[in-house]
């Protein structure tokens, strides 16, 4: 790993919360994370990408839920009693939004090392893993720890919370 790939990793060491996504495993920056809500009732809102499922009343204020599973191009399931939302604060221009991620499961908090990280892989020029701000090798897992701010585009952001 070069001196910066290094210092990348140095800076990216933390407390991460974990989640699942069918098999797979992510990671959240723990100081983006507002809250963790169990499965409550989503309105639907028209004419919004399919990759949001809606809005939510938590203690009054309407917050838009994405469904990660339908953001990553995994197949749509059922929700169960372990599906959650996570709710948290990302960054748009020097402003702070609230919103909710639709998730299978909330797993644990992880405490990531800078040697148990490895940067993002690169597949080539048509796919943006920009979200994707490193991978975690925690006892034998592989943690995918994603940048909340850049899951979105700037586009998909605006589109989201203009059905606050």
């Amino acid at each position: 790993m070069s001196e910066v790939e290094t210092d990348n990793m140095d800076a990216l060491a933390g407390k991460y919360l974990t989640f699942q996504l069918g098999e797979e495993i992510y990671g959240l920056e723990i100081l983006k994370v507002q809250e963790i809500i169990g499965m409550m009732t989503i309105t639907r809102v028209p004419r919004t990408p399919d990759f949001t499922r809606g809005v939510i009343n938590l203690r009054g204020k309407v917050i838009p839920v994405v469904e990660l599973r339908k953001k990553f191009g995994l197949d749509a399931v059922e929700d169960t009693e372990k599906t959650c939302i996570i709710v948290v604060q990302i960054t748009l221009n020097d402003s702070l939004l609230t919103m909710g991620l639709l998730v299978d499961e909330v797993s644990e908090v992880l405490d990531v090392s800078s040697d148990q990280l490895e940067p993002a892989p690169h597949f080539g020029g048509s796919v943006n893993i920009d979200f994707i701000l490193g991978i975690g090798k925690v006892d034998e897992r592989v943690v995918m720890l994603l940048d909340v701010d850049k899951a979105l585009s700037v586009d998909e952001i605006k589109t989201v919370t203009s059905i606050e």
